[in-house]
């Protein structure tokens, strides 16, 4: 998608990526019939935190932030996190766009690249996998919720 350009995203940023996050997270709330995902409870503070201590990028098309994408080194592991990309967007290449540019902020910083998403996502799951993820396990939190680890050589 033409115009979109990707960087580094700040606390300042923190209100439009929540706002964003909330929204993108109606959809996976709905699929796992859960209006208590992680990703709408987290607080504006907590997530402004994650922008300031954590490797960030956002997604920006003309002055609006259409995607996002947060990430922590953990040892040798960056572990992806929140990639959301506006409702009315996707499908356009943002989230394609995001994870390789994390992807590329990792290298130097980890051996390793791992994230995981639910079960019913497969959507997402077939975008990880296309990008040369692989599954390493499930872990089941609930009965009708399992999480699919995926990982990734740097």
């Amino acid at each position: 998608m033409d115009g979109i350009e990707i960087g580094p995203a700040t606390p300042a940023d923190a209100g439009e990526i929540f706002t964003l996050q909330l929204a993108a997270y109606v959809a996976e709330a709905q699929l796992y019939d859960d209006p208590h995902l992680p990703a709408l409870t987290q607080s504006l503070p907590d997530l402004t935190a994650e922008l300031t201590g954590d490797l960030a990028l956002k997604a920006v098309l003309g002055h609006r932030i259409v995607g996002a994408v947060r990430g922590r080194v953990d040892g040798s592991v960056l572990r992806i996190g929140r990639l959301v990309v506006a409702p009315d967007l996707r499908g356009r290449g943002i989230g394609t766009r995001l994870l390789a540019a994390i992807e590329t902020a990792a290298a130097g910083r980890a051996e390793w690249l791992a994230l995981f998403t639910g079960h019913l996502s497969s959507a997402n799951i077939r975008l990880y996998e296309r990008h040369g993820y692989e599954e390493t396990h499930r872990e089941q939190v609930r009965p009708d919720l399992t999480l699919v680890h995926l990982t990734k050589a740097c």
